[in-house]
C-alpha cells in the first residue's frame, strides 16, 4: 500500500525523487498523469493498467466518460525511475500541478499524488476541516 507524506525538492530539470520506502511497490516504471485538484497522480504500472481498462469500458456515448478519458489519457506519460529513484516530470504536467521547487508526495493507497508544497498545505488544511462530513457521505461504501 502506498501511504505516507514525504517532502522533496524538485530540481531544475524537473526531477522529483520518489520515496525510497515505496520504490519497491512502484517498480522501475510508473505512469504520471494529471490529477484532480491540480496535482499529479503517479501510478505503478499494474494499477495504471487496471484504471485504463476501467476507463476504456465507459460508454463512448456519455460526454462525461469522454471528458474523463481525455483528461486522464491525454496527459499521461510513462516515466522510469533513475538510479536515485527520481522521475522526470514533463513541463506540461509540472504546469498542471503548479509545481515549484518544494513538493509533497502523498501516498493514497493505490497511487501517489505530487503536490506543490504550498498548495498541499492549503488543500490539506481545508480537507481536514471537512473530513467528518466527507466520511459521513461515504458511509454507504462501508467506511
Amino acid at each position: 500500500m502506498l501511504m505516507g507524506n514525504y517532502q522533496h525538492t524538485m530540481d531544475a530539470k524537473r526531477r522529483i525523487p520518489l520515496p525510497a520506502r515505496l520504490r519497491d511497490m512502484l517498480g522501475k516504471t510508473v505512469v504520471i498523469a494529471r490529477g484532480f485538484e491540480s496535482c499529479l497522480f503517479v501510478y505503478p504500472q499494474n494499477t495504471w493498467t487496471e484504471l485504463a481498462d476501467k476507463i476504456s469500458k465507459l460508454p463512448l456515448t456519455q460526454a462525461s466518460a469522454r471528458s474523463l478519458a481525455r483528461f486522464i489519457f491525454s496527459g499521461a506519460v510513462e516515466a522510469e525511475l533513475d538510479q536515485l529513484g527520481r522521475v522526470l516530470v514533463p513541463e506540461y504536467l509540472a504546469a498542471h500541478a503548479q509545481l515549484k521547487k518544494e513538493v509533497v508526495v502523498v501516498g493514497t493507497g493505490s497511487r501517489l499524488e505530487v503536490w506543490d508544497k504550498g498548495r498541499w498545505e492549503t488543500h490539506h488544511a481545508r480537507e481536514a476541516e471537512d473530513i467528518s462530513q466527507t466520511a459521513e457521505q461515504l458511509k454507504e461504501y462501508g467506511i
